[in-house]
C-alpha cells in the first residue's frame, strides 16, 4: 500500500499547468524566472552592503580603541572618541546606502521611461 499525496506548492511558486505545454510560453517563463532572480540578487545584494557596513563600522571602532591605549591616552577619552568615530561611519556607511539604492531606483525608472 502506497501513500500517494498530491504535492503541494508554495503561493509564490509559479503554477505551470496553467500554462501552454506546446512550449509557446517559454519566452515567458524566461522573462518570469529572470525577473525573479533580479530581485532575489537585488535583495541579496543590500543585505551584503548592510553587513559591509557593519564590519567597516566595528573595524574602525577597534582601530581607533587599539591606537588611543597605545598611546596612553585616558580610557574614558578613548572609548567617547572610538564610539564617535564607529557612529559616524555607520551614518555614513547607512547614507551612502540609502543614496545608491534611491539612484538606482532612479536610474531604472529612467530607462523605463517613467520619471515619476
Amino acid at each position: 500500500m502506497t501513500n500517494r499525496r498530491t504535492p503541494t506548492s508554495h503561493p509564490d511558486q509559479l503554477q505551470f499547468d496553467q500554462l501552454n505545454p506546446d512550449g509557446a510560453d517559454e519566452e515567458r517563463i524566461e522573462r518570469l524566472v529572470s525577473e525573479r532572480v533580479a530581485q532575489r540578487f537585488e535583495a541579496e545584494a543590500f543585505h551584503w552592503r548592510l553587513r559591509l557596513v557593519a564590519i567597516e563600522t566595528c573595524m574602525l571602532g577597534v582601530l581607533m580603541l587599539a591606537a588611543g591605549f597605545l598611546l596612553g591616552h585616558p580610557a574614558m577619552m578613548v572609548v567617547r572618541a572610538s564610539l564617535i568615530v564607529a557612529g559616524s561611519c555607520f551614518a555614513t556607511g547607512i547614507l551612502l546606502l540609502s543614496l545608491s539604492a534611491a539612484a538606482g531606483r532612479l536610474l531604472s525608472r529612467l530607462g523605463k521611461g517613467r520619471v515619476i
